[in-house]
């Protein structure tokens, strides 16, 4: 049996370890326009131009690091009756579907993970069922391939989020299962689905770190405040001894690209971050709040001036560089795209969408070298020089589900950052 690892997650940069992916599948496909709007999409997508995509994103990172699938790890917590009952028991009656628990019980460890994630077409028997006009039990997961939000890795811990929409639930089923039960990790869970508090919602893309003890994490239509409550409440007294940060910015409910913090601000380096201009670096009504947390106690919350002026009085003076370059137009087009959406996998070292020419001018402008994944893929990381880069991949599909590179990894180790 291999060694588990450890989670050991203190920044946004650090050197990537290991990360977990899911490759999209027919749940992509299994999808129309009646349900676009169900599925969170903006369009529906090409599977085999999605999939050729994505592959892009997994050859980068499995030459820099250990990649685990979702699929295969779900399939390992399904060995294991009791996880295999307690996992079904809690999705069957989450989505009302106890009469088929059986059916899914029954089923061997592959077929199942495929249903669970596929989805499973219902039963039409019953003049109930007629009527519903439901082609699926349980709907597929149109949007796990964004492994991104249903769970969070912070410090030695996974953070188990509930999600804002019910479509999107079971991922973090799964994703509590996977931590708990594949056997494979070594770490501790905090479920936020056990709360008895339906206004208490989270999601993985409104939440940063952006040091070991500085929090950053986005208040929008993805994350109340009663969740970020939650967190704060649970992982306070595992915080470092002496001070701890949260730094909460609020996000427009609209348009749907900015369902998250990482949709307009990630971090690159140790000294550069990617944002969207207008909201974070120009005056605006959205309020952001420095929530101080001093031996695991909450003893400041007051606004600041902003996300980079609040790091930059803890010590982090990041130089912002624009999604879109200095043409607003662009702005607003390529952060669309996800043009704000990116991921580090080491300092410096970060992967992006290549349809996002002026973000790319930017960040050449600024001392980023950039590849085409193809040439990373083919040569090996020795392709990147020791400098600054970004790696692209294709993204004609992939966006369309209204994410980028970092909505798309789950880092679960990171080395230190110095």
């Amino acid at each position: 049996m291999e060694n588990k690892i450890k989670i050991n997650v203190q920044s946004e940069i650090g050197k990537l370890d290991a990360v977990l992916l899911h490759r999209p599948g027919s749940e992509v496909e299994n999808m129309t326009p009646m349900n676009v709007q169900r599925a969170l999409y903006s369009d529906i997508l090409n599977l085999s131009i999605a999939q050729k995509e994505y592959e892009q994103l997994s050859g980068v990172l499995s030459k820099v690091a250990k990649v685990y699938e979702v699929q295969a790890l779900l399939e390992k917590v399904l060995e294991q009756p009791a996880a295999r009952v307690e996992l079904l028991q809690r999705i069957c009656r989450t989505e009302d579907v106890m009469s088929y628990f059986d059916e899914l019980v029954s089923m061997n460890s592959k077929e199942l993970s495929r249903v669970l994630i596929e989805g499973l077409p219902a039963r039409i028997n019953t003049l109930t069922s007629y009527f519903k006009n439901e082609y699926y039990a349980l709907y597929p997961l149109y949007n796990f391939y964004f492994t991104r939000d249903a769970a969070v890795t912070i410090g030695n811990q996974a953070l188990i989020c509930h999600m804002a929409n019910k479509v999107r639930q079971r991922e973090s089923y799964i994703m509590d299962a996977i931590y708990r039960n594949s056997g494979v990790f070594e770490c501790r869970t905090i479920d936020a689905n056990t709360a008895d508090n339906p206004q208490i919602i989270m999601e993985g893309g409104d939440i940063l770190i952006a040091r070991e003890d500085i929090l950053i994490i986005g208040n929008g239509v993805r994350t109340t405040p009663q969740g970020i409550d939650f967190m704060i409440e649970r992982l306070r007294s595992s915080c470092p001894r002496g001070r701890y940060n949260v730094i909460v910015q609020q996000l427009p409910s609209e348009p749907e690209s900015f369902i998250h913090l990482d949709m307009v601000f990630t971090l690159l380096d140790n000294d550069k971050c990617m944002v969207f201009k207008p909201l974070i670096t120009q005056a605006n009504q959205y309020q952001t709040v420095h929530i101080t947390i001093d031996d695991g106690v909450v003893t400041s919350i007051r606004p600041v001036s902003g996300i980079l002026s609040a790091l930059k009085k803890l010590g982090m003076d990041l130089k912002p560089i624009v999604c879109g370059g200095s043409d607003e137009w662009d702005q607003e087009r390529e952060q669309w795209h996800s043009g704000a959406n990116f991921f580090a996998f080491a300092p410096g070292k970060v992967i992006s969408y290549a349809r996002n020419v002026h973000t790319l001018d930017e960040l050449s402008k600024n001392g980023f070298d950039v590849f085409k994944a193809s040439d990373f893929i083919a040569n090996g990381p020795s392709v990147m020089g020791e400098g600054p880069c970004v790696v692209t991949i294709d993204g004609s599909e992939l966006p369309r589900g209204g994410g980028g590179a970092r909505c798309m990894t789950m880092p679960l180790s990171r080395g230190a950052v110095k």
